[in-house]
């Protein structure tokens, strides 16, 4: 096996990154991860390049960015997605694997895409409750800030915040601890992925109605 991961620079992508090492001793040879390209930051969570680049290196991968323009129509997002998965293929990679937990919608439509490429999908983390997979990631030592919320449903003085049980016991009980349903993102830092810890500090906050999204910063 040669697995691509499907990187976000959050907590689920990072803790399937360690599941995957565990079962898989090397298999993971690279991450993949759509950036961008008008601002330099991952798609959503807004994560700086560098910070991103820093997380690479921590879990010791090399990184294949898919730069994508904002805003970004359906057709141009997959139309780079198929450069991207075909760029693998010719690489040698068997698997691209990724860090959903529950979503049926987002499972199908990545098997559907991925159907007839020569690259097989895998969900490491698939299935798992999400309250037990978040005791499970801080157990461990993962260490995550939050890097997006979306004040539709998650008050907005969560961002920034370390992911921590602290900040588990006092969300609201409709929001999935994991944030699966976009209620959230994270950016890790530290955990059992990497080779060593981030310092990560938050910095300025950008509000644009509906997200508010916290600028996590190198230190």
């Amino acid at each position: 096996m040669k697995i691509l991961l499907s990187w976000s620079s959050g907590k689920d992508s990072a803790w399937a990154l360690h599941v995957l090492n565990q079962a898989h001793p090397g298999a993971v040879s690279a991450l993949l991860t759509t950036v961008n390209e008008a601002v330099d930051r991952v798609a959503m969570h807004a994560v700086r390049r560098g910070v991103l680049d820093a997380q690479a290196a921590a879990a010791g991968l090399p990184l294949r960015v898919v730069p994508i323009p904002h805003p970004c129509p359906n057709e141009v997002y997959e139309a780079r997605m198929r450069d991207a998965v075909a760029a693998a293929v010719a690489d040698g990679f068997t698997h691209v694997a990724f860090g959903d937990l529950f979503l049926e919608d987002v499972r199908r439509y990545r098997e559907e895409r991925l159907a007839g490429t020569g690259l097989a999908p895998l969900f490491p983390i698939w299935g798992i409750p999400t309250r037990e997979l978040a005791d499970c990631m801080i157990e461990a030592g993962l260490r995550a800030r939050v890097a997006c919320v979306d004040t539709r449903v998650l008050d907005a003085s969560f961002v920034g915040r370390e992911w921590n049980r602290a900040l588990l016991a006092e969300l609201p009980a409709a929001i999935d601890p994991c944030g699966e349903n976009g209620e959230f993102h994270t950016c890790v830092y530290a955990g059992p992925m990497f080779r060593r810890a981030l310092a990560l500090e938050p910095g300025e906050r950008v509000t644009r109605d509906p997200f508010v999204w916290c600028d996590l910063v190198e230190s």
